[in-house]
């Protein structure tokens, strides 16, 4: 009941509540249409190729589908933390808001370098990931991202700086970068209207 004292007061008028169904109605259904543009469901799994939904990430997926990484490892195997669900979500998504806020702003730089919080969950997956490698193999020990900082050792990157993108990772230094992009999400008749005109 007062829910819909509440409606009342804020829409008093039958005019109102059908403009404020239909604002709703538009607001969401352009979220989604948006939503739907962005590929933002693609974000949801752990397919690499999500990551070709924006163009300034073909030379780091090229040079990634053409090392040896590409066999074991996904973007998100390295770049995400994995010590719980709740974390690599949270991190997932503010990287990933980051990303568009950089993309849309046009602020995104043409080499683009991972920032301290990204580089210490990168160390930390190498770790993961090469532990046996790292205490039995080489005995080089565990040396974390933030004992590299302070000079107490070295990052994986300081001599493995190629591993596993390559060189030069700049739309200028691969422009011929073969990577599969995805699919258009803009409807085929759509596009065909577009070649009419």
């Amino acid at each position: 009941m007062k829910i819909r004292k509440l409606i009342n007061t804020i829409l008093p008028s039958r005019k109102w509540k059908i403009f404020a169904i239909i604002l709703c109605g538009v607001t969401v259904g352009g979220g989604s249409l948006f939503l739907y543009l962005l590929r933002a469901h693609t974000y949801l799994g752990d397919d690499p190729a999500a990551c070709m939904n924006c163009h300034i990430m073909a030379p780091y997926y090229a040079t990634w589908f053409h090392s040896s990484h590409s066999r074991d490892a996904t973007c998100n195997d390295c770049h995400v933390p994995h010590d719980n669900v709740v974390n690599k979500w949270y991190f997932k998504g503010k990287d990933g808001l980051g990303h568009v806020a950089a993309f849309l702003t046009h602020s995104e730089k043409e080499v683009i370098r991972a920032h301290s919080q990204s580089s210490q969950v990168i160390m930390n997956n190498c770790i993961r990931c090469h532990t046996q490698l790292n205490t039995e193999f080489v005995k080089t020990g565990r040396i974390d991202y933030m004992m590299s900082e302070v000079g107490k050792g070295k990052a994986c990157w300081d001599c493995h700086r190629d591993v596993p993108h390559g060189g030069g990772n700049s739309l200028s230094t691969t422009p011929n970068a073969l990577v599969p992009y995805p699919d258009s999400p803009v409807p085929e008749w759509i596009r065909n209207l577009k070649n009419k005109e």
